[in-house]
């Protein structure tokens, strides 16, 4: 069992948010709000796939991915 601590629980939080952005994108949607309003709540602007770029670079960062490499 893995146990996340501290940045680690915000950091997997971002990736789950990423993850259900690209289903709401291909039109696949969750009951309740979407990634993309808590995305926009949490402060990212921007369409969908500007918000989703951006998701892209923290992503490679948290999991130390050249950009190249990140899809």
């Amino acid at each position: 069992m893995t146990v996340l601590v501290g940045n680690q629980i915000e950091g997997a939080r971002l990736l789950t948010l990423r993850s259900v952005l690209i289903l709401e994108m291909k039109g696949i949607h969750m009951g309740g709000r979407s990634a993309y309003a808590i995305l926009k709540d949490m402060g990212f602007k921007g369409t969908r796939e500007k918000v989703l770029s951006e998701l892209d670079v923290i992503r490679a960062q948290l999991l130390g991915i050249n950009q190249g490499e990140s899809k």
